[in-house]
């Protein structure tokens, strides 16, 4: 097990250098030159999700007792961070699927912790979060999937929308509404544990509806999942008996995992942006000087610096709090209010730069300008974090 901090698990400092040093030098050299091969067709990038796997990131805050990594949240911040520097979509692949497994580590009985966790470590099981539905997304209550009980088997009914990795995904942690006798609070909202075959259909009552097309986030598939009549045992329900009715408070503070991980992208997409930015001005001449020189560039490179940094330090400090043990849905929220709409401005502010040339796809930028309003909309749109926010500064003590 890692070494504690006042009983909280923390990643040794030297080896947590050594793992960013190597992944940064693995980014540098096999994901910046190639990104766009497979952004651009919106292929997926198997060889690259395999190198993640031989890191250990699909385990990344897996408990090492499951074959793990554990890694603290500052150190997992950092590892986001550098991977959506190189191309944001790697991050996607390893988000939902520890999310997943962050629901099971927290909620699951021993008997769900063992049967799925340490093939989730290494990736051989991949793992994928199924919330959003076609109506249903901010309001989260709204949803409409359903799984009534049969026996000692559970049968669902329902859509689910936003799925990420849901094709390649092995298990899904999947949000569905129980009938009333079953429940007591929360709605009836229940987290089951779905497995199902990757990548195709024969998943008893599950299917691909179809892949959602999108402006950025390519590479990895974004899809409608339908689920029709599709049959599960009572030992998928996470947590067992206690987990009726509980789905929605444990997914809410899954998320909160996912919020410090998406601010996190922000400022790896927003230190991407200001990179470019920077080496096309220092390379760039108009009016016989390279356009730095030039106090309109120069001034708007400082401020594209000053957001940066102000960017991270709110996501490392949402972090910290995290491994502290302290609360931190205000720290998350705030940290992924701002970095994520950092992120976007930045990346318009490295296209300005650019000028025309930031509207080529012979350039980054334009990627970095479509990958960057994902992460306003995903794990609570900007409006849902001012309310998180708002209510956790007007909240009595």
């Amino acid at each position: 097990m890692p070494p504690l901090r006042n009983g909280v698990v923390m990643t040794d400092i030297d080896i947590a250098d050594e793992m960013l040093t190597a992944l940064k030098n693995w980014v540098e050299a096999e994901v910046i030159p190639h990104a766009s091969e497979f952004e651009l067709p919106d292929k997926y990038p198997t060889d690259m999700a395999l190198q993640m796997a031989d890191f250990g990131l699909f385990g990344a805050t897996i408990p090492s007792d499951f074959g793990g990594l554990e890694l603290d949240n500052m150190t997992y911040a950092r590892v986001i961070e550098e991977l959506s520097r190189g191309w944001m979509s790697l991050a996607g692949i390893i988000n939902s699927h520890l999310i997943c497994a962050k629901l099971i580590s927290k909620f699951g009985s021993e008997e769900q912790k063992l049967k799925w966790l340490p093939s989730m470590a290494t990736g051989a099981l991949r793992g994928c979060f199924s919330l959003s539905e076609p109506d249903s997304g901010s309001d989260a209550g709204a949803l409409r999937c359903r799984a009534e009980r049969d026996g000692d088997e559970w049968i669902i009914n329902g859509t689910k929308m936003w799925v990420t990795n849901g094709e390649k995904a092995g298990v899904v942690a999947l949000l569905a509404r129980v009938p009333d006798g079953e429940q007591e609070n929360s709605g009836g909202i229940t987290c089951f544990i779905v497995e199902k075959t990757p990548g195709g259909e024969g998943s008893g009552g599950i299917s691909i509806s179809r892949k959602i097309d999108k402006l950025g986030y390519r590479g990895l598939e974004t899809v409608e999942m339908s689920y029709v009549d599709h049959r599960l045992s009572h030992d998928q329900l996470l947590g067992g008996d206690e987990g009726i009715g509980n789905g929605l408070r444990w997914a809410l503070s899954a998320l909160e995992l996912g919020r410090i991980n998406v601010a996190a992208r922000g400022v790896g997409v927003a230190q991407a942006s200001y990179d470019a930015a920077l080496s096309y001005a220092k390379e760039r001449e108009a009016f016989g000087r390279p356009i730095s020189q030039h106090q309109a560039i120069a001034f708007k490179l400082a401020e594209m610096a000053t957001k940066l940094e102000a960017a991270r330090l709110l996501t490392y400090e949402a972090a910290r709090k995290a491994d502290a043990g302290e609360r931190v849905d205000l720290a998350a929220g705030m940290a992924k209010l701002f970095a994520s709409e950092t992120a976007s401005e930045l990346a318009l502010d490295a296209m300005r730069i650019h000028g025309g040339n930031g509207f080529s796809t012979e350039y980054p930028v334009e990627r970095y300008y479509r990958d960057a309003p994902l992460m306003i909309i995903g794990e609570g749109t900007s409006e849902i974090q001012k309310l998180v926010i708002s209510r956790a500064l007007l909240a009595d003590d």
